[in-house]
């Protein structure tokens, strides 16, 4: 029988002891956990997702300092390229580091959050400094509250079972992906539409 808890520092989480080969539910990760697989490394969001308090919005504050970093060295192909680069190394990363976890939706996997939040500053960014603190904002309202489509994706992924089919956690890597790019979708057309209004 299935097991659910819910810690309110990491949002919602589920338990399935009987998976004969899965280990004890990690709650929190540890640096030494992080640092002992590359997709730990970046499921994490290179340790932001280590942060005890909000560490989905850590990870975001994370995408957006290293946007700002690279944006010297890019174009809008190169962004491209990496954003689509990024999604199925993320998919990856964060179906194993779940796996290892025990954790179907860890809130310390924030390699979400980077790529989706990435997608909208590379959409948003003409907007200017404005724009970017308001798609921050919108964009971790979507994400933390998922209103409509966004907690339509964020639930086909709880319904997941390791424990009856063995695709469970491939399939959780991208549903832990999939909601925040739904909710990216909404910060992107909102901003379009303030955009529009304005």
């Amino acid at each position: 029988m299935n097991e659910s808890r819910s810690d309110p520092t990491l949002g919602p989480v589920s338990i399935y002891p009987e998976d004969p080969g899965q280990s004890a539910p990690m709650a929190r990760p540890t640096v030494r956990f992080m640092l002992s697989n590359p997709a730990h490394w970046l499921a994490l969001g290179f340790g932001s997702g280590l942060s005890r308090i909000a560490p989905g919005t850590a990870g975001t504050l994370w995408a957006w300092i290293a946007f700002i970093a690279l944006s010297p060295w890019m174009t809008d192909a190169r962004w491209a390229v990496l954003i689509a680069v990024s999604l199925p190394v993320g998919w990856w990363a964060c179906s194993i580091t779940a796996r290892n976890m025990g954790v179907l939706d860890p809130g310390s996997v924030v390699w979400d959050e980077v790529v989706a939040f990435w997608l909208v500053l590379w959409l948003v960014m003409p907007t200017g400094l404005v724009g970017q603190v308001l798609a921050f904002g919108l964009f971790r309202f979507f994400d933390a509250v998922k209103p409509g489509p966004v907690g339509w994706a964020d639930s086909l992924y709880h319904a997941l079972d390791p424990a009856s089919d063995p695709t469970a956690w491939r399939k959780a890597g991208f549903g832990i992906m999939l909601d925040d790019l739904v909710a990216a979708g909404c910060t992107v057309l909102v901003v379009a539409a303030w955009r529009f209004f304005e």
